[in-house]
């Protein structure tokens, strides 16, 4: 019954939306909104066939690594520096400086640097994505229960163990925040890349589908970005969920009380 409800909660507010759409477009004769309709049309005929593996697989591909990459760096670097309290004052200027550099404007400067190739496109994804995984990291590392922390020493447990069984336990909660986030800035970087001198991707059909007033066709590569973060986002859940169980049973025993 819980399920049933979900989805009920999750179908319900779209179809509504749509619904409206349509009721607004009767009639209408506007180049730039289009009908719900021809919308569905268009998107078929647009990303059912060739396009996909051309445009929609490397687009995925390129996210796939810079995200990942960005939540291994991330997570790695967030260790050391959460950890080792010098290297945190030496390293906390040049981090808050290059987190406030927007990500878009290093676009320019890493196609000097590597040219124009994937490889650029996921280091500009890679250079947004990265902060969320890192600063959540650090704190929550830095957050680690004083008490745990003097047990684990009394029982000796230390080094790896200590990272695996009480640190990354700790900061795990605040970890999979960060790479909520990551996923979001690492989508919209991902099209951001490819609108800079690409051939391929979404982005890059996009900006063409738009300078060739293909309006419908523009709209459903939108509706493609949609329906991805859709879909990365319920992944998400259930991999959080599955990372975090023993969180969110905690947490259900403490509303119990």
């Amino acid at each position: 019954m819980n399920l049933i409800r979900r989805s009920a909660y999750a179908v319900t507010l779209p179809l509504l939306l749509v619904a409206l759409w349509w009721v607004l477009t009767i009639g209408s004769s506007s180049f730039f909104v289009p009908k719900p309709g021809p919308l569905a049309k268009t998107f078929a005929d647009t990303w059912f066939g060739e396009r996909f593996t051309t445009d929609v697989v490397p687009s995925l591909l390129r996210f796939a690594v810079g995200v990942s990459a960005a939540i291994v760096l991330g997570i790695a670097l967030g260790l050391v520096i959460g950890t080792l309290g010098w290297v945190r004052r030496l390293t906390e200027p040049v981090l808050e400086f290059f987190r406030a550099v927007p990500p878009p404007v290093l676009v320019p400067v890493l196609m000097v640097i590597l040219g124009v190739s994937d490889t650029m496109k996921v280091a500009v994804i890679i250079s947004g994505s990265i902060w969320p995984v890192l600063l959540n990291t650090v704190e929550g590392v830095r957050s680690v229960d004083a008490v745990l922390s003097d047990t684990c020493r009394t029982y000796r447990v230390e080094g790896v163990d200590r990272f695996r069984y009480l640190v990354l336990r700790s900061a795990s909660p605040q970890i999979m925040a960060g790479i909520r986030q990551a996923l979001s800035v690492g989508l919209i970087l991902m099209v951001i890349s490819e609108m800079f001198a690409s051939s391929s991707g979404l982005g890059f059909t996009i900006v063409q589908f738009q300078r060739s007033f293909a309006v419908d066709a523009m709209w459903s590569g939108i509706v493609v970005l949609g329906l991805i973060g859709v879909i990365l986002s319920v992944l998400f859940q259930l991999a959080e969920r599955r990372v975090l169980s023993w969180y969110y049973a905690q947490r259900e025993v403490q509303r119990g009380r």
